[in-house]
């Protein structure tokens, strides 16, 4: 059985099981984005919305609907797939003003639709190929119009979201009746964000709403965006995540300085000797840190036109990607000397063919990136020259 066949069965017999029970629930005070009363925003994230069109994505027995018809003077669009859903909702509210309920598939539904000023969904979209819903809701909305969607972030079991766009199996639970498997795209809060801008929105907020048992693992996302706009004479970015990615790299530069003397090398408190270099700071470029370096570890000035990047380096320590940039400082000014409060000092120049034990790796590997006839053993790295004549 297919994803969406086992969505629409699922569904299908969840409202034959409500309609047993004759289970209508009521309409709330406020729109509440999880199961859980007073847990975060109301209607308010979907803007001012007299007088509005706002589609009701998997809108059920249609009592979030009823609410902002009622109190707040949209005009609201309830869509529903499964049949028996769609008539729970029109068996109690079909002459409720301001609201109509369709049986339809949302995708196939907004094909020929009037675009809407509003939309969401409460639980409800992450049973769709988010691949298959996205585009079709982005063409189903006016330009900067609001897209809210409440989904599943961690489930009962504690098992939190997808780092892939790919449907999980997931449990439908009714009191007293056996769970309903289905299949439901339960994604990283990245993941959603990258889908979305794909699809022609601007991710504005995450929020993560908690249970308000602190006991239970269980936690809703909700997302708001906003259909963007055509596309402007001008291509734009969009800025990364706030959210800190897993550190995995390290991004660091090292100098070559040859004079009649030979290398300069320095020895770091650990023991080993190295060419002067460090890490990359944010904001810098490659020169700039290569200049800021060696004033602060050995006192040389150099400009940045006295600085030839040659290349990068890759390697790997454990999990950890290492990118190293070499470069060849071919003049500067005052004589190399150990500074206060540095760990690297001790600065010596050394010929070419006595080349000390111990040299720490990154310097060894720019070295024989530099010079491949250099009798210097080290670790294998993948080197991209910048301009192979420097």
């Amino acid at each position: 059985m297919t994803t969406e066949s086992t969505n629409t069965l699922a569904w299908h017999i969840y409202g034959q099981r409500q309609m047993a029970r004759a289970y209508t629930p009521p309409i709330p005070d406020r729109l509440g984005w999880t199961p859980w009363e007073g847990i975060g925003p109301g209607a308010e994230v979907l803007g001012d919305l007299a007088g509005r069109r706002v589609l009701d994505i998997g809108s059920g027995a249609g009592h979030h609907a009823v609410h902002l018809a009622q109190a707040h003077g949209a005009r609201v669009t309830g869509i529903e797939l499964s049949p028996t859903q769609h008539e729970r909702a029109v068996s109690a509210h079909a002459d409720v003003d301001g609201v109509e309920f369709v049986h339809a598939d949302v995708t196939d539904y907004l094909v020929g639709a009037e675009p809407f000023d509003a939309a969401y969904a409460i639980g409800t979209l992450a049973f769709i190929d988010p691949h298959r819903s996205l585009p079709t809701l982005r063409d189903g909305l006016l330009p900067g119009a609001p897209l809210i969607l409440s989904l599943l972030h961690t489930d009962l079991h504690g098992r939190g979201p997808s780092q892939e766009v790919t449907p999980r199996e997931q449990m439908i639970l009714l009191r007293d009746d056996p769970p309903l498997p289905t299949h439901m795209w339960v994604l990283a809060p990245q993941l959603w964000e990258d889908l979305l801008t794909e699809y022609g929105f601007r991710v504005e907020t995450f929020d993560l709403l908690k249970h308000p048992d602190e006991s239970a693992t269980v936690v809703q996302q909700l997302i708001r965006a906003r259909h963007l706009p055509g596309r402007p004479s001008r291509v734009t970015s969009r800025p990364r995540s706030t959210q800190a990615p897993a550190a995995h790299a390290a991004v660091g530069v090292g100098a070559i300085l040859l004079s009649e003397q030979g290398i300069l090398l320095g020895r770091h408190r650990r023991g080993t000797l190295e060419l002067p270099g460090g890490s990359v700071e944010a904001g810098e470029s490659f020169e700039e840190a290569i200049i800021r370096e060696l004033a602060e570890e050995t006192g040389l000035v150099a400009r940045a036109e006295d600085v030839g990047l040659l290349g990068t380096l890759l390697d790997h320590v454990e999990d950890v990607l290492r990118v190293t940039v070499g470069a060849l400082v071919h003049t500067w000014l005052g004589q190399p000397t150990t500074q206060p409060d540095e760990s690297m000092g001790h600065w010596a120049w050394y010929p070419l063919d006595q080349l000390p034990d111990g040299l720490f790796v990154c310097s060894a590997q720019i070295l024989t990136a530099w010079r491949p006839d250099l009798p210097i053993d080290h670790p294998a790295a993948y080197f991209a020259a910048f301009d192979p004549a420097k």
